[in-house]
């Protein structure tokens, strides 16, 4: 991020007030920073703020008489990234028709270097599929990244899918994709619980919401690698990856993976997979028996992914395995035990009560050359990149 020139991009959302906490990370990183807001957003924030913070004039109007040259161009020509938070569903619309009515939009279409977007908005905005069609153009047509927004409280009164994720994350991001250090490799990802079928009605799953799995894959793309992510069933927006693999159990998840598994330098299995499934799935809903107090369903084991890919013929180049531990106690000593019983090259290992659901967490990274990092408290997307400067540090060797 040092030396690098920036280009913030602002329009009119009430996450606007996030984008100063972003402006300020970046330049306390060592970047320049130049900003460029939309009329909207500054209703929300003040251009002085970003002023402030930047050390440079923050852009808003088209044509400014005290000002010689092309703004748009020399902005756009200027820069190294293009960050845009928040990315409103009126400014991607506009953006993925080719319109240049205002300045922020101009800069945009005349930029041609890479775009990071994080897009908020409404639940029902980010849902609708004009808003699902936008970010597909700008994602295919114009090579553009997103940072996927949060689900929670929404300014609206709303609860749901749609908030800007946080300026962290929009920063680490950013930071990735200035980095490309993982161009040329193939990473595959699990990540998400397996669903394992009772009847049409009921079925066998877990409490994992795909965040770690979601975050390693986003962040190996943003540093240019091919990715292949094979996921069981989430409430997430899935990142901008090669390859998007949707399963439900853990046969699928394994067929997904065996197929798939020679072209990569590395697997990680971030995904909480099914120990066991029914026996036999009912064709029909199982109901209750007159006095019936008890029913025993039969289960039986699931293959054990990580430890069959250790089992696969040699190759040449064998994929980096990483498996991840969740456990309830006895961190070290279960990620000990895990590392040694599925012959993993790294194992990631944390406790369920900071393992689920949140966006941040805390891991111990054990590898097999006996090393052991406790990663203290951290965000699941810087947690994702300590892991990939592993990848990286050990040079992509298996053995």
């Amino acid at each position: 991020m040092k030396d690098k020139s920036i280009l913030l991009g602002v329009t009119g959302g009430i996450a606007a007030y996030k984008s100063a906490v972003l402006c300020r990370q970046f330049i306390r990183a060592g970047a320049r920073v130049q900003v460029v807001m939309s009329e909207a957003a500054c209703e929300f924030i003040s251009p002085l703020t970003l002023e402030t913070l930047s050390g440079q004039p923050a852009l808003v109007q088209m044509f400014n008489r005290n000002r010689s040259g092309v703004p748009h161009i020399e902005v756009a020509d200027a820069a190294d990234l293009f960050v845009i938070a928040p990315a409103t569903a009126d400014f991607l619309a506009r953006t993925a028709v080719g319109r240049a009515s205002d300045l922020i939009s101009a800069v945009t279409l005349a930029y041609r270097g890479p775009v990071l977007a994080a897009p908020a908005m409404n639940t029902n905005m980010w849902e609708h599929p004009a808003t699902r069609r936008n970010l597909e153009t700008l994602r295919t047509t114009c090579d553009w990244r997103f940072v996927a927004p949060g689900s929670g409280d929404l300014a609206c009164g709303w609860t749901g899918p749609g908030r800007m994720a946080e300026p962290i994350e929009i920063f680490e991001a950013a930071e990735a994709m200035l980095e490309g250090d993982l161009c040329g490799r193939t990473v595959l990802v699990t990540a998400g619980p397996t669903v394992e079928d009772i009847d049409p009605v009921r079925f066998i799953s877990n409490r994992s919401s795909g965040r770690m799995g979601y975050a390693i894959a986003n962040m190996a793309a943003q540093r240019g690698a091919t990715v292949v992510l094979v996921t069981g069933p989430t409430a997430l927006s899935p990142p901008q990856v090669s390859e998007l693999v949707q399963v439900r159990s853990a046969l699928e998840m394994r067929a997904a993976v065996m197929d798939r598994v020679k072209d990569c330098d590395a697997v990680i299995m971030v995904a909480a997979v099914a120990d066991y499934r029914p026996e036999k799935m009912s064709e029909h809903k199982l109901k209750k028996g007159p006095g019936e107090k008890e029913r025993a369903i039969k289960l039986v084991r699931n293959p054990d992914i990580l430890e069959e890919l250790s089992k696969l013929p040699n190759t040449k180049q064998q994929p980096v395995r990483v498996g991840f531990a969740l456990e309830t106690e006895h961190l070290a000593t279960a990620a000990r035990e895990k590392l040694k019983m599925k012959k993993a090259h790294i194992i990631v290992a944390n406790l369920a009560t900071s393992g689920f659901g949140g966006t941040d967490t805390e891991a111990l990274i054990i590898d097999d050359a006996g090393r052991e990092e406790p990663t203290g408290s951290l965000s699941k997307t810087s947690l994702a990149n300590r892991l990939l400067d592993l990848l990286i540090a050990r040079d992509w060797q298996a053995d």
